[in-house]
């Protein structure tokens, strides 16, 4: 899946950072956000999580989908079985893990593959270079959450794990107001934006999304030709 072509007010020459709406819940907000400009949709198959969404209604969002955008499902700890069959059956593309998953575990699927590293200091990033995943999304360390929490977190260390040469994820608390400091500051290869663009848990605003995409667009992002999901 090609999201180079997800953006149309983007150059081919200078690809801004992509940006991933994660936590979609129905097929209005799933449309909402790729006329904002989305790139990635995330679908959080984690039934603990206050964005969870079923299998089944995931497969009947994606099937409605434009093939530009990627269909990344979230999973926390969950068997490869069901992370295989669930892949196949709903049609993603990207996997996402979220839990204490191991490197050989993140290997064993043919999809494009993304680790959570929940960042609370440096040494949340020692484990980061045995994963060989597609990318690493760093996320916001908080206390008995998973993501979506709305914090942010220290980017320098964003900027530390960037030196490790996977392309980098940044999440946990963004919004449009600090979108463009975030691209200016670390020059991330994607955002991911949850609660930043929500009125509720896994109820998006159309308005939010399309402000926030439109700050991002606007900053002085990365030229990039190509990318994780080229």
């Amino acid at each position: 899946t090609n999201v180079d072509t997800g953006r149309n007010h983007n150059s081919v020459l200078a690809v801004s950072v992509r940006i991933k709406i994660c936590g979609i819940t129905s097929l209005v907000d799933a449309t909402a956000a790729i006329e904002a400009g989305a790139d990635a949709l995330g679908f959080m198959l984690y039934e603990q999580s206050s964005r969870f969404i079923t299998a089944q209604n995931a497969k009947a969002i994606i099937r409605e989908l434009p093939d530009y955008v990627t269909k990344v499902g979230v999973f926390v700890d969950t068997d490869f079985d069901t992370v295989n069959h669930t892949a196949e059956t709903v049609g993603l593309d990207t996997l996402q893990f979220h839990g204490s998953e191991t490197p050989d575990f993140c290997s064993k699927f043919q999809q494009n593959t993304i680790k959570a590293f929940r960042v609370k200091g440096s040494e949340s990033l020692c484990q980061m270079h045995h994963y060989n995943t597609n990318a690493w999304l760093l996320d916001s360390y908080v206390k008995g959450s998973l993501g979506g929490t709305g914090e942010k977190f220290n980017w320098n260390l964003a900027l530390e794990a960037k030196r490790l040469g996977k392309p980098i994820i940044l999440a946990g608390g963004l919004t449009s107001d600090n979108v463009r400091d975030a691209i200016n500051q670390v020059d991330p290869f994607c955002l991911d934006v949850s609660s930043g663009v929500e009125s509720a848990p896994g109820i998006k605003e159309a308005s939010k999304m399309t402000k926030l995409i439109t700050n991002a667009t606007n900053a002085k992002g990365s030229s990039i030709s190509k990318g994780l999901w080229s």
